[in-house]
């Protein structure tokens, strides 16, 4: 919900409040500048949660619903009916009431010419700005915030110029955080299960040799390293370009390692940090001569264990590899370094982006090759299936994971 946080937030809920009133649903604008705090403070993510929040901020009877129902599906058409989240059927759409005779005149002839309807303003504050504005500024705001969810949705193939600009805004929300790994030093915590006796000994002291006083300590626990690997050959064109928004994300992060590859292995993690997206594809241009040639999956990896991964990179590490699985070399050789690469790593994770597809099988050398030793197998073709890389890297719903085949369970995880 950027642009409602970024945009004028009062003129929007005034706007759709207006609606609502013109639809027999009483709103007065106190409630609508509590959605308008509402919104900024909660920040929705989906229009899901944008409802329910307009819900419980705005109506007072349970027989408001149908007509609200009825303008929120309106205003945000684009992005699909509320009343199909709750399970109920779609409710039939409430003309507006017919003026009265207590309503002012320019509000019936607003009506009566099928206007826009009058221009916003707080009660008694006299005369407001122009309806046009308010209302081409609502509208613009309700059009980016559906070119958001469209864009969430859309396969990052065939994305363009400006969907790309726009996804990287997007991939800044993204919190690629890996979990935890216990140290082997500990320090003293109230809660911590062990008892530290030299501590306690010493505290003794000050009541006569009785450890009245118990000192504890914990196991510290320290950040894991992340490590991207991603594919940049001829067959990855399509998707490398979105995959370099998220290094780029990635690389920002204190322990974090991003390469890329295709024919060779390329270090980019000094060349990608805090840089801006405009400049990322040239930088990784530059650094990366291979881009869009040959796919050598076995040996690139090869690269990374001989010289990264064995001395330290990716010792406990949550290791990333973004590639459709066209090996053009030896599956055998692949087979062997993820192997080596599972060994040191705490987690293994293989995105493919062709793997959404619906007739998608597994079935080349590479694929063939890499699946046994993997932890999760996901597709990642788009930004809400990076929902499922986020949770993966976070370790949580490891049950959940898609692409864990029965009998393959990694071991030796650290």
């Amino acid at each position: 919900m950027s642009p409602l946080e970024s945009n004028d937030l009062a003129a929007v809920t005034a706007r759709f409040g207006l609606l609502l009133r013109a639809a027999g649903v009483p709103v007065p604008p106190e409630r609508a500048g509590r959605l308008a705090a509402a919104v900024a403070i909660a920040a929705p993510a989906t229009v899901d949660e944008l409802y329910w929040l307009a819900r419980v901020t705005l109506l007072g009877a349970r027989s408001q619903i149908a007509a609200f129902d009825a303008v929120f599906a309106q205003v945000f058409g684009g992005m699909g009916d509320p009343a199909e989240w709750r399970g109920e059927p779609p409710p039939p759409a409430r003309p507006p009431p017919e003026p009265s005779d207590r309503q002012p005149a320019r509000r019936q002839e607003s009506r009566a010419g099928n206007a826009s309807p009058p221009p916003l303003g707080p009660a008694g504050a006299g005369e407001s700005p122009p309806a046009g504005d308010d209302e081409a500024r609502s509208s613009a705001l309700l059009a980016t915030a559906s070119t958001e969810e469209r864009l969430k949705s859309k396969a990052f193939d065939r994305l363009d110029a400006d969907e790309l600009r726009l996804l990287a805004d997007l991939m800044g929300r993204l919190s690629l955080a890996p979990p935890p790994r216990p140290s082997r030093r500990d320090a003293r915590s109230p809660s911590g299960a062990a008892v530290d006796l030299r501590a306690t000994l010493r505290r003794a002291r000050r009541t006569g040799g009785d450890p009245v006083h118990r000192v504890r300590r914990r196991r510290r626990t320290r950040t894991r390293r992340l490590v991207l690997l991603c594919d940049i050959s001829g067959s990855m064109e399509g998707y490398a370009r979105a995959y370099l928004q998220l290094l780029v994300c990635a690389a920002g992060g204190p322990k974090a390692e991003v390469f890329v590859f295709a024919t060779r292995l390329t270090r980019l993690t000094r060349v990608l940090r805090n840089v801006s997206p405009d400049a990322a594809l040239e930088r990784a241009g530059r650094a990366a001569p291979d881009w869009s040639g040959g796919t050598r999956i076995g040996e690139a990896l090869k690269a990374f264990n001989d010289r990264h991964g064995r001395r330290g990179t990716a010792r406990g590490a949550v290791v990333v590899i973004l590639s459709d699985g066209w090996e053009r070399g030896d599956p055998d050789l692949l087979a062997r370094e993820l192997g080596r690469l599972g060994r040191l790593a705490h987690r293994l994770i293989w995105v493919n982006p062709r793997s959404a597809r619906e007739r998608y099988e597994p079935l080349t050398g590479g694929m063939a090759a890499a699946l046994p030793h993997v932890d999760a197998f996901l597709s990642g073709h788009s930004l809400h299936a990076l929902t499922d890389l986020v949770d993966a890297i976070a370790g949580r719903r490891p049950d959940a994971i898609a692409g864990r085949r029965p009998g393959a369970s990694p071991t030796g995880r650290r």
